[in-house]
């Protein structure tokens, strides 16, 4: 056994021996030849190890051997060795990336989408603060709170982007929809018609984000379920405050009492402006 250690040991120092300088080589080709001849070579003397042993088996080393669960590492870190070389440097036509491992297609093109939805979002509180922002309108309150909505939403666009690269994805981002410019309602008034249009977007984000946590329990990515987990929290607990304001603005109907309802949600805006701006 010494002597086939020795041998082994000998013959990865040859196989190293052999490279030329890493100045003068690629690093892919560094890469593909030492790990791959170092495992080939200790596999092998593995194997041999195991052939050229003088212990006769008995049945009763039979019957252990084959309920043992055969763990044989060197040809699986192969297998593993085998992708790592397969993926591309970056480029426009790269299929694969280094960092991918359990990362099932249908749940990149889900993220794909979010991002999508979380930008078309943002786009459209964008616009109605634009609006509130207008001198013939005159509701800063509310410009403030849809300004720091969007940035709240750009946020969330960004970290879903950020966890496709975490996960070995790639992101896609697709053309947005014009949103509207005129949020004036003959019966409901600009402010209520606005927030009711904000419910609307929050539930429908709700539930594709739900979608999105179905697409994670389909394929077994315990991972991404708990990413989306933490966006399923936080965008309940957005619902319901939108939902809220909904049911003060009703109240107050469209008279004097949406001056006061801007004045008091402007301090709310001010703390999700720093708060999104932070996440950015």
């Amino acid at each position: 056994m010494q002597a086939l250690a020795q041998r082994t040991v000998a013959a990865a120092g040859a196989a190293t021996l052999r490279l030329a300088p890493l100045s003068s080589r690629s690093a892919a080709s560094y890469t593909q030849v030492v790990p791959r001849r170092f495992l080939q070579v200790t596999a092998a003397a593995a194997q041999n190890s195991s052939q050229t042993t003088t212990k006769t088996p008995t049945k009763e080393d039979e019957a252990t051997e084959q309920k043992s669960i055969v763990f044989k590492p060197f040809d699986e870190v192969l297998q593993e060795l085998d992708q790592v070389e397969s993926a591309e440097m970056a480029s426009p036509l790269i299929a694969d990336s280094f960092a991918r491992v359990g990362y099932h297609r249908e749940a990149e093109y889900a993220i794909n989408e979010q991002i999508n939805i979380e930008y078309n979002m943002s786009y459209v509180y964008h616009a109605m603060s634009s609006y509130f922002n207008r001198d013939n309108v005159g509701l800063p309150g509310l410009a403030a709170f849809f300004r720091a909505s969007s940035l709240e939403e750009r946020s969330h666009a960004q970290m879903l982007m950020d966890y496709q690269s975490t996960r070995g994805g790639h992101v896609r981002l697709a053309s947005l929809t014009a949103p509207e410019g005129e949020y004036n309602h003959e019966e409901k008034g600009d402010a209520l018609h606005a927030m009711e249009l904000a419910l609307s977007l929050e539930k429908l984000n709700f539930q594709k984000l739900r979608d999105l946590h179905e697409v994670a329990d389909k394929h077994n990515d315990a991972q991404m379920a708990d990413f989306v987990e933490s966006m399923l929290a936080e965008q309940v607990e957005g619902v319901k405050e939108v939902a809220t304001y909904v049911a003060q603005l009703r109240r107050v109907g469209k008279g004097h009492g949406v001056f006061h309802f801007d004045e008091r949600i402007r301090a709310r805006a001010e703390s999700m402006d720093a708060s999104a701006k932070a996440a950015v």
